[in-house]
C-alpha cells in the first residue's frame, strides 16, 4: 500500500506560489500589466476547494463502506479519513490568515 500525497494541500501549495499582485496597491501605470501567471488565485483556489470536496466524499464513501462491512482494509478510511481533516484545517487556516489580511487592509485605509 502506498500513501499518496494530499492532493488538496498540494493545490493550496500551489495557490499560494502562484499569488500575483492585484494592482491595487501599485501604480496605475503598472496595473495594466499582465500577470506572471496564466492561472488566477481565484481559479487555483476553486480547484483547491473542489479537491478538498472530493477529498470529503471519498471519506465519507469509505466510511460507510466500513461500517457495512464492505470495506476489506479499514487502514484505507484511516487515512482518507486524515487527509479530509488536514486539508480542511488547512483550507481554514489559510481563510482565517486572508480575512485577517483583509481587515488589515481596510484598518490601513481608514
Amino acid at each position: 500500500m502506498s500513501i499518496s500525497a494530499i492532493g488538496a494541500i498540494s493545490g493550496l501549495a500551489s495557490a499560494v506560489t502562484g499569488v500575483t499582485g492585484t494592482g491595487y496597491l501599485a501604480p496605475a501605470a503598472a496595473s495594466t500589466a499582465a500577470p506572471a501567471s496564466s492561472a488566477g488565485f481565484g481559479n487555483v483556489l476553486t480547484s483547491s476547494i473542489d479537491s478538498l470536496q472530493r477529498l470529503q466524499a471519498t471519506s465519507s464513501d469509505l466510511a460507510v463502506k466500513a461500517v457495512t462491512g464492505d470495506l476489506n482494509d479499514v487502514s484505507d478510511y484511516t487515512i482518507a479519513a486524515s487527509e479530509a481533516k488536514t486539508s480542511l484545517q488547512l483550507t481554514a487556516a489559510l481563510r482565517n490568515k486572508a480575512v485577517e489580511a483583509f481587515t488589515e487592509i481596510m484598518r490601513m485605509q481608514a
